[in-house]
């Protein structure tokens, strides 16, 4: 054998730089993927319905709950006080309305579990107070309904961009 032959390495494979460097993208995507699994599989995404045939179907009867809110002219308009804990507003209508229980539901955006409900029954004047403990930044959607249910008012309030929110009858309802 001459010297300019290479002689054998007989170290092991373990031994060597570059076994370790090939291997080291596999094991990051591995590491990857089962991070991406955990998140995946930690929780249900709440965006999703289940039935989302039967929810498809209800669409009308928001219709016509809609049109009602926009034969009776109601508004409603809110302002929170972050300092006292009270949402007070106005419930106004061109007819009169019968003296009831109003249901405000306020719908986080993105997450189920900081929904509320708040219940408040409006004077003779259509003014109310309700308590409201401290809301976080988000944009909640506003669902105000009457205690049958027969009529609804719904918008948007960008928390605490938005110190108040009014709502009108037909203001954004679909045609139809």
């Amino acid at each position: 054998m001459n010297a300019s032959t290479a002689v054998p390495d007989t170290a092991p494979w373990y031994a060597h730089r570059w076994p370790w460097l090939l291997m080291l993208g596999p094991a990051f995507v591995a590491v990857a993927g089962t991070a991406t699994c955990v998140v995946a599989f930690k929780g249900q995404d709440a965006l999703v319905v289940g039935d989302y045939y039967k929810q498809g179907k209800a669409i009308n009867q928001d219709l016509r709950r809609d049109r009602a809110a926009a034969a009776l002219g109601l508004s409603a308009d809110f302002r929170y006080d972050a300092a006292e804990g009270m949402l007070r507003g106005h419930i106004g209508s061109s007819k009169p309305l019968r003296d009831e229980t109003l249901s405000i539901r306020l719908q986080h955006a993105t997450q189920p579990s900081r929904d509320m409900l708040l219940l408040a029954r409006p004077g003779a004047d259509g003014t109310f107070s309700v308590a409201l403990p401290m809301l976080e930044r988000s944009r909640w959607q506003v669902l105000v309904e009457g205690k049958q249910r027969d009529w609804r008012l719904e918008g948007s309030w960008q928390w605490p961009a938005e110190r108040a929110v009014s709502i009108r009858a037909g203001a954004d309802a679909p045609a139809g």
